[in-house]
């Protein structure tokens, strides 16, 4: 009798919130679904033509290649660098504080401001400009050539590599010292207490730090948005700018289909991850 009032008291407690998922996510994405096999005008059925209208247009197929090659590039390179920096930082205690002060001072810049700063760098007559006619070099309009993608992957990585530092910092703090203490009794190096206690002990804070570094990857949107609009360079156009347009057009028919795709293959990686920490817990 206990358990079961403790269950309604549950339920109770929750059910505000099941409400407002259901009505500011649930109920809005069913209909999206609905309207991904509906035509915009009338309402008819159609099935997957929405779908292989999507698949068919070049302008997705452009976003879409380019968004995976963003997340390919710097996801490795992001977790990569600020694992690297957080061992640095966790066998330099006294340093701690001061990197950790440097690190995260990007995410406390409001996009707008970074935005200006990049045009105003990398502009035809920026300040990088500038700099390269002393030393007789031509410049270029940075941002509408090749270049202006891996100005996209360094801002990303600049401002986030903060905040996972600060995650990877937490995993570490949480490895026992007397593990390394007793591995040395033992006659283990660096390289021995690296490879068989802190690797193996990253596995989980890998995929939590992985998963909030995807989710942030998708907001270098404004970014790019900030500093080229709606059309940037073809490097830099992503889906979102994509769906921004689509919205703008009120093409509801592709935004609908492209939307369900994005999270259907979202939720896909992130289930994937999932069940790879489980398996990893488990060995």
């Amino acid at each position: 009798m206990q358990s079961k009032k403790q269950g309604w008291t549950a339920f109770l407690f929750l059910f505000p919130s099941l409400i407002g998922t259901a009505v500011f996510v649930l109920i809005p994405f069913a209909d999206i679904i609905r309207r991904s096999v509906s035509r915009a005008v009338g309402g008819a059925f159609v099935g997957a033509d929405n779908y292989k209208t999507v698949l068919q247009n070049e302008a997705f197929l452009t976003a879409a290649g380019n968004t995976g090659r963003f997340l390919i590039v710097c996801l490795p390179l992001l977790l990569a660098l600020s694992f690297g920096m957080a061992l640095l930082l966790y066998r330099l205690p006294a340093a701690k504080t001061f990197f950790q002060m440097i690190f995260l001072l990007p995410m406390s810049i409001p996009v707008a401001s970074l935005a200006v700063f990049w045009k105003i760098l990398f502009h035809e007559n920026g300040i990088l400009n500038e700099a390269l006619k002393l030393v007789s070099v031509q410049g270029k309009d940075w941002m509408n050539t090749q270049a202006a993608f891996w100005i996209l992957v360094f801002s990303y990585i600049w401002k986030n590599m903060g905040y996972d530092i600060v995650l990877w910092l937490a995993s570490l703090s949480s490895i026992g010292e007397e593990q390394y203490e007793a591995a040395r009794v033992n006659g283990a190096g660096t390289w021995a207490c690296f490879r068989y206690i802190t690797l193996p002990q990253m596995k989980s804070g890998l995929v939590l730090i992985g998963i909030l570094s995807f989710v942030n990857a998708f907001r270098v949107f404004r970014e790019a948005y900030l500093i080229a609009g709606d059309y940037p360079h073809e490097s830099i156009y992503m889906l979102q700018h994509l769906f921004n347009n689509w919205f703008t057009k009120l093409d509801i028919q592709k935004m609908s289909a492209g939307a369900v795709m994005m999270a259907a293959a979202v939720s896909v990686l992130l289930i994937f991850a999932e069940w790879w920490n489980e398996r990893q817990e488990k060995e």
